[in-house]
């Protein structure tokens, strides 16, 4: 009876790419799992088991150099693999090994092998019950109960993790070794870079004996337990209970500041430890995970970038053209001159435009041309702007300054104090407020920048009476309409208000997905962009006017604004609705197409994340607040409220006395800025 020792290896771990062919001393780490498994006096041979991915040429040129036995099969479907693997080298009796525990312990594989044929068991291993620490894991069992697994394995999750499916079949007998002290909360696999300090330590300290057995470690742990606290922050087996994206997102914390470029995008702002984090595809309203699953998006939509749904067919069909016909060149696109005389023709007002890509600059530019056509410093902000040294300079004096402006928590850390003083915050339909900035910063204020509406509707004349004022004063009024453009008119939102700024910006929906953010004003204003240098490369690649031109094509022809107003005020009514068949007290806000709502009660920030926990459950990227798209049908807004109804009931309970932190799965989501480790 042939006995196989398959060890599973890859180059491409989500968690930690490559760690089979990292150094532990002079020697890879999978090279080390293969020297200390060849001891073993009950193993006839060792294959290494990997896949036909290309990440893996250079393990298996190394293999082959070693002249190792190797087999290439599948990359997710690893029980195929070991099943062909097994076939191929004619095995009886298979010892599975993972390449991520360089500690294996041959006597302790010896041992399990022993008592499974003395057992006359299917299958045996010391992982069930756990009681050796992580790494040390051995799985005994035999090609029939493999290949029996393998015909009938259905899910990813059996195909994946080899093991389950074969100690769940009742036909298949099952044995366990297990040590009567349990030290299975000890971390000796490598799933991370710490894991690997770890094993680094442990074989410099045996070092040059790399064939100790795991109780030296654990005299050495009991000895210097200091030195194995680098990993004791890591879950066991947390590969297996986390998706792709949790796994990718922990690896992105290690060489991206914050994990990502967008806030709002950060897991922690919706589901810390279970968010999918990771996108593959995205349709409609349809968002696909790194692990094949599906979700409505009932949530930001892309921070608002998707008006028409992502990939929308039309606006895609230009992009590819535009893609086609080349993105860049020495010369100009002509794009840019059509899209800013329709950008014009939609707001007669206005004369002339300036292009960027993103939000965060386009507010910049604007700051920049009230600055120079007025030759004063100072800017009045009411709103969210950006994260340039304009804006953040608000917090400089007291960093809660901007708390009451969407985002709280700003901290304005790298912003020069010398812009002290220069950017001046002002509160949404506080008139008097307003007033008294001005005559506090007499002749010094460049700009009155804010939002047109966003958690609150203007009352009492209040656009009109700001911009009386900006014009009694000599101060340039700004919209910034990055977030309310075309949400509820055909371009800005101040055209339902009747309200002419000078100088307004568009972003995130301008361009359905596609990066352009645009600043339009009257000639007398903008023309001091010729004053300063306001210049950039990408600003005149081809994509971005391409993908504007034809999304206001669609939303002119199919009024897109009314369509996703009328759906968000459903929403909201629905959200009421809810609130009030179960003795609920909420607060609605924003627009319709980019509205949410609060819980009016201690507990709300605990409720936003049972929310979002319970729905992505049920297929649902869901928080308190959504984006509108066109293709949020009535039938997908209906099967969102059968889904959130439930949650609602469950939240009631907890209001008279349930215990919503037992519901909780991990941490509580947050609700602004907060610096990661």
């Amino acid at each position: 009876m042939k006995t196989v020792a398959i060890v599973q290896a890859r180059m491409g771990s989500t968690r930690f790419p490559g760690k089979v062919m990292e150094l532990i001393g002079n020697q890879k780490l999978i090279e080390i799992v293969h020297l200390r498994l060849s001891q073993s006096e009950k193993i006839d041979q060792i294959v290494v088991a990997t896949s036909k991915n290309s990440n893996n040429n250079k393990l298996i040129k190394f293999l082959n150099e070693k002249n190792y036995f190797v087999y290439q099969g599948s990359e997710k479907n690893v029980l195929q693999r070991y099943y062909e693997a097994a076939n191929e080298f004619n095995a009886d009796t298979i010892v599975r090994i993972t390449a991520d525990c360089p500690l294996i312990d041959v006597k302790l594989v010896d041992q399990c092998i022993e008592k499974y044929q003395l057992s006359n068991v299917d299958y045996l291993s010391n992982v069930e019950p756990t009681s050796f620490p992580d790494g040390l894991d051995v799985e005994v069992f035999s090609f029939k109960s493999l290949s029996e697994a393998n015909n009938l394995a259905k899910s990813d999750f059996d195909r994946e993790h080899v093991t389950p499916l074969i100690r769940s079949l009742k036909t298949n007998t099952t044995g366990a070794i297990t040590y009567p002290i349990d030290y299975s909360s000890y971390r000796w696999s490598v799933d991370e870079p710490e894991d690997l300090e770890l094993v680094r330590r442990i074989f410099k300290f045996f070092s040059p004996n790399i064939y100790f057995s795991w109780e030296k470690v654990l005299d050495m742990n009991k000895q210097y337990p200091e030195s194995f606290y680098i990993n004791s922050h890591i879950k066991n087996n947390e590969g297996s209970a986390i998706g792709t994206g949790q796994k990718l997102y922990k690896r992105a914390k290690r060489v991206i500041p914050g994990g990502g470029m967008l806030l709002s995008k950060r897991p922690e702002m919706f589901l810390p430890d279970s968010w999918p984090s990771y996108f593959s595809k995205s349709k409609g309203c349809k968002v696909t995970d790194l692990d094949g699953n599906e979700y409505f998006d009932m949530s930001i939509m892309g921070v608002g970038t998707n008006i028409l749904g992502y990939g929308h067919p039309e606006v895609d069909e230009a992009i590819f053209k535009t893609v086609k016909d080349g993105n860049m060149s020495t010369l100009n696109c002509p794009e840019e001159v059509y899209l800013a005389e329709k950008l014009v023709e939609m707001h007669p007002w206005s004369d002339m435009v300036r292009f960027a890509r993103t939000g965060g600059e386009i507010n910049s530019v604007a700051v920049r041309i009230a600055r120079a056509a007025t030759g004063k410093e100072k800017i009045a902000i009411c709103g969210y702007h950006g994260w340039h040294d304009w804006y953040l300079a608000s917090n400089l004096h007291n960093d809660k300054n901007l708390d009451g402006h969407l985002l709280p928590g700003l901290q304005p850390s790298g912003v020069p104090r010398v812009l002290k003083g220069t950017s001046l915050p002002f509160n949404y339909n506080d008139i008097e407020g307003l007033e008294q900035l001005i005559k506090q910063n007499q002749g010094e204020i460049a700009a009155i920048k804010m939002e047109v509406s966003r958690n609150e509707k203007p009352t009492d004349g209040y656009l009109q009476k700001v911009r009386d004022l900006a014009t009694e004063n000599h101060i340039v009024l700004i919209f910034d309409e990055c977030t309310s453009g075309f949400r509820e008119t055909f371009g800005g939102l101040h055209k339902k208000f009747n309200v002419e700024p000078d100088i307004a910006i568009f972003g995130k929906a301008l361009g359905n997905g596609y990066a352009i953010s645009a600043c339009i004003g009257r000639k007398k204003f903008m023309e001091a962009a010729q004053k300063t240098f306001i210049s950039s490369t990408f600003w005149t690649e081809r994509i971005g006017p391409s993908a504007a031109l034809k999304t206001l094509e669609i939303m002119e022809r199919d009024k897109t604004w009314s369509q996703i107003t009328k759906t968000g005020d459903n929403i909201r009514l629905q959200w009421k609705a809810l609130a009030k068949k179960y003795n609920l007290e909420i607060n609605t806000w924003g627009l319709p197409a980019i509205g949410g709502f609060s819980f009016n009660c201690p507990n709300s920030l605990l409720y936003k994340t049972l929310i979002t926990q319970e729905m992505l459950k049920k297929g649902y990227l869901a928080s308190n607040s959504i984006y509108v798209c066109t293709e949020h049908s009535q039938n997908i807004i209906e099967n969102y409220f059968s889904e959130l109804e439930p949650i609602f009931a469950t939240i009631k309970e907890c209001e008279g006395g349930k215990n919503i932190n037992t519901l909780l799965e991990g941490p509580v989501c947050h609700s602004g800025f907060k610096r990661l480790n």
